[in-house]
This record gives structure tokens, sequence and C-alpha cells, in this order.
């Protein structure tokens, strides 16, 4: 008799995930090839929280990553947010070695103030997990994001009101050189937490979870309900695929953007406003805003309205003086050209 539906349906996930690993990070280094030392198995580490999630996707590559050569290791963040929180993570860390992981470790963070303390957390995670790979020299880092978590990130997007990026949500593969994989995006939050109960795997329930100060936690526990008992139970799976077509659209036109750009510099590089003015008013965008970035805007603080106040100069050119963005960066007019540049 097979695993439970719900351990055979996390297995799968993550097997696909490990192959698609093996298959981009095939051995091409033709020294240690031609020598006798065989190099060591590439490493796969798992963020673990403690939760359903990464419980669940914990079990899972400790299950997988064996049976295709590959080593599997763990690491779970202390933010430092809760009283205790350090015990937790030394937990984590016993329950991670219980299943067969190592390396293991837990990191401890001090999460800063910008943009919001679910932003801040959230920062000061991915760079513990980036140091983490770096110092362990691990291929991949493995995500426990649902499809649940996905349709959440997709509606926060839509509050925002900031474009079709914004609605693509959490990417399978991100971060360097596609460190991050999220194998569970397919997957609903449900599915993971049957997998730890039938696998007697104790799971801990973040309180961050459940409290109403948190904008995702109240989309969560009021938001996404409201929204299935007025519109049905298939909304969290069509979030899910919103994202994934918005993904793919903006791809496209981030695709086209870079092709367009080397078509509307003049000679000297300076961008022409007719040929921008004849471009469609997302790909145009896109354009103004790497030629922002380029100048030296930081990408975070960069809004749609400081884009839509640099496209009035092309789009509804009545003489107006230079837009100030971040950066200390200035965009204006001058002689049918767009100048961007620090000012």
């Amino acid at each position: 008799m097979g695993p439970h539906p719900a351990v055979a349906a996390i297995r799968l996930a993550v097997r696909r995930v490990l192959h698609d690993i093996l298959n981009d990070h095939q051995p091409s280094d033709i020294a240690a090839q031609g020598s006798h030392e065989r190099p060591p198995a590439p490493l796969v580490l798992v963020a673990c929280s403690g939760g359903a999630d990464s419980m669940a996707l914990a079990s899972a590559l400790a299950f997988e990553a064996p049976r295709l050569g590959l080593r599997a290791g763990g690491v779970t963040v202390d933010h430092g947010l809760q009283p205790g929180s350090d015990e937790r993570a030394d937990e984590v860390v016993l329950r991670l070695r219980g299943l067969g992981l190592d390396p293991v470790e837990a990191t401890a963070v001090t999460v800063g103030r910008e943009g919001g303390p679910e932003a801040a957390a959230r920062d000061a995670r991915y760079a513990a997990l980036d140091a983490a790979a770096e110092r362990h020299a691990a291929t991949a880092i493995l995500l426990g994001h649902t499809r649940d978590d996905q349709a959440e990130t997709v509606l926060l997007g839509l509050a925002r009101g900031s474009g079709i990026r914004s609605l693509s949500g959490m990417a399978a593969v991100s971060g360097t050189g596609g460190r991050y994989r999220r194998p569970f995006l397919q997957l609903d939050r449900q599915t993971a937490r049957k997998a730890c109960m039938v696998q007697s795997l104790p799971v801990w329930d973040d309180p961050h979870n459940a409290d109403p100060a948190y904008t995702r936690s109240r989309l969560r526990h009021e938001g996404l309900p409201a929204l299935e008992k007025a519109l049905g139970k298939g909304v969290v799976e069509a979030l899910a695929r919103t994202a994934q077509l918005s993904r793919d659209d903006a791809d496209a036109l981030d695709a086209w953007a870079g092709q367009a750009e080397a078509a509307v510099r003049d000679a000297t590089g300076l961008l022409e406003c007719a040929k921008l003015y004849a471009l469609p008013p997302a790909v145009r965008r896109r354009v103004l805003r790497r030629a922002a970035i380029e100048a030296g805007a930081p990408a975070g603080s960069l809004f749609a309205r400081h884009i839509e106040e640099v496209d009035r100069l092309i789009t509804g050119w009545r003489g107006q003086g230079g837009i100030n963005l971040p950066g200390k960066v200035v965009a204006q007019r001058q002689g049918g050209r767009l100048v961007i540049r620090q000012g």
C-alpha cells in the first residue's frame, strides 16, 4: 500500500523540483570531472519555521533527496519577535535532524522597521537564508509557500494597484541564480497540514499568523473566507491561476520593453520622445522605469505614480518642468529627447 494521498502529493511536488535543480546544475567543471575526486553531492536546504507547510516540505525533502543522490539540510530563522523564539528555533532544529536532515542550523536575525513589520521580517529572513546558502554552498533553498499563500499575495498586489507584475504573485523559481524554489505553489495549505498529521509530525502555529494587526493575517482569516462565501470555493485556485497568467504576460512585456529600449534611443543614447510615444503604454512605461533605475533610482522606491508622471512628459507635453524621482534622479524633456539622470 502506497503513502497517504497528501504525503504522495507533497513528495511528487518536491521530486519534480529536485529533478529541475539537478537539470539546472549539471557539473560543468571539466577539471573537477577529470580528477579522481568526485565532487560532493549538491546540497538542497529547506527553510523551516516549524509550521505545517514547511514541516511537510522538510519531510518530503528528507524522503526524496537521498533517492536522487542529493544532500538535504535545513535552516530555521529566529526573528526574535516573541519571547522564547530561540527555544522554538532549537526545537525546529531537533525536528529537522530527526527527519535525517544534515546540516541543520538555527540563525537569529534582528528585524528592522523599514516598510512595516511584515516587510522588515521578510527582508531579514531572506538575508539570513542567503547567508546560510553561501555558508553551506547550497545549490538551492526550498520554501513552503502554498497555493493559499499565492492567492493572498495576489490580493495584496491588487490592493496596492501597482500593475500586472504585482498580480503575478510569487515565482516558482527566484533569487540569485534561481536559488529559491517553491514546490508547493500548486498545492493547498490543507494538503500540507494533512501530510503532517498522517506522518505524526508536530507543527507549530505562529501566533502572528492569527494576529489581526498583520494585513496578511486579516486577509487569511477574514478577507478570503468572505470572498469564498460570496463567490464560491474556487477563489483560491482562480487567484493562483491569475498569478501564473499575469506572470507570463508581465514576462512577455518585459522582454518586449527590453527590445524596444534600443530602438527608441538616438545615436547618442538619449530616448527619443516621438518613438516612445509610438509604443503601447505598457511597453513605454517599462522602458521609462528601466531608464530611471539605470540612472540611479532605487527600484523599491519607484512607484507607478512616478512612472506615470514621467510618461506625461511624452504623452501630455505642455512645456512642464522636470520630474523628481527617488534617488535624486530627474527626468526632463529637452528638444524632443527625454533625459533621465541624477540631478
